[in-house]
């Protein structure tokens, strides 16, 4: 088994959650390196992972015995170190939203396929035990003809778990450019996508900066969105939903309904028309309250396709379509109209 060095560049939650100690985690893997603009940071990491820090990308990069690197990184930061990291012969996994537009999205694919390497985004909500048994059912036509869902995903902001508090880059536009849909919303189109196998062509959007102080990005939004077959359905995503994340699916169909990590006992319900109810207890939901005890998956899928040499679980190009729902929310919040996702 090949045994591949890896670097993680950004050392805050998500690292410390996530990252990081999913890849100890892996047996054929070494942490080779940390990164963090912020040097305490990165020297802690690197003590506790016995990696060699580093405080400038840049010159990490130049380290042509790392295979592989996590970017987790704000939003702003995404394309351009990504993009620097696939050119330096690496491959890479970059966390949600994967860009900050369309043209910086198109530019980290291409870099990806020019360089040969693989380009993950990490969109963990496809590895739910619960939404993939959701996605098998729904394929297999057993509910008929999929109608409606609705889906959310909210809790009470990031200054209740980001290392920096509540002065976290998520709440400055610069950083982050987009807020709660960026950070929730974005899982949530990627969710739907996945689940129902279809591109969403419409959406109808209401977004609000209401509930943090100090914030100039969306922290409520509430979206209507259609799929290429007809199929309607609401999204919601929220920083103010205390004191208990809501990160629940229901989808409507034909001949049932599908609750997904909607009851606190049961991770999927499916209620059938006939009056039958089947509980499924498959393994809870990962979220930040669980202080990364359980694994997001991502990381082992990502190394097992460098491994394997398969195509990425998660491509820039599916990335880019999750991406592209939200980029046109915005567009539809700000006209006060349905946008076209594909314009």
């Amino acid at each position: 088994m090949t045994t591949f060095k890896v670097a993680v560049i950004g050392c805050g939650t998500i690292s410390s959650f996530r990252h990081l100690p999913e890849y100890e985690a892996e047996e054929n893997v070494e942490i080779a390196a940390v990164c963090d603009i912020v040097e305490s940071r990165a020297i802690k990491m690197s003590e506790k992972y016995d990696a060699k820090p580093y405080t400038d990308y840049r010159e990490l990069l130049k380290d042509d015995t790392i295979d592989a690197v996590s970017v987790c990184l704000p939003n702003a930061l995404h394309a351009p170190v990504t993009i620097a990291s696939l050119q330096a012969g690496k491959h890479v996994l970059c966390e949600k939203p994967m860009a900050t537009s369309k043209q910086e999205a198109e530019e980290m694919i291409q870099a990806a396929e020019e360089s040969g390497k693989q380009l993950m985004i990490g969109h963990n909500q496809r590895f739910v035990p619960s939404h993939e048994k959701a996605k098998k059912l729904i394929a297999s036509g057993e509910l008929g003809k999929i109608y409606s869902f609705r889906t959310a995903f909210g809790h009470g902001g990031p200054e209740g778990w980001s290392v920096d508090g509540k002065d976290s880059w998520f709440f400055d536009k610069k950083q982050a450019f987009i807020g709660t849909l960026g950070d929730l919303g974005v899982h949530k189109t990627d969710l739907m996508r996945y689940i129902l196998g279809e591109e969403f062509v419409e959406v109808g959007a209401f977004v609000e900066t209401s509930a943090k102080e100090n914030s100039d990005v969306d922290d409520n939004a509430v979206c209507v969105l259609k799929t290429k077959s007809g199929i309607i359905g609401t999204l919601a995503a929220s920083w103010s939903y205390v004191p208990n994340e809501d990160n629940s699916t229901v989808i409507y169909a034909e001949k049932g309904i599908i609750r997904l990590e909607d009851d606190p006992e049961y991770s999927m319900i499916v209620q059938y028309q006939s009056g039958e109810v089947v509980n499924y207890k498959l393994g809870g939901i990962q979220s930040n309250d669980s202080g990364g005890q359980t694994s997001s998956d991502v990381i082992h899928r990502f190394i097992r396709s460098i491994d394997r040499n398969e195509a990425s679980p998660i491509s820039g190009r599916e990335g880019l379509n999750s991406l592209a729902v939200i980029l046109a929310a915005l567009k539809s919040n700000e006209t006060k109209t349905i946008v076209r996702i594909d314009e």
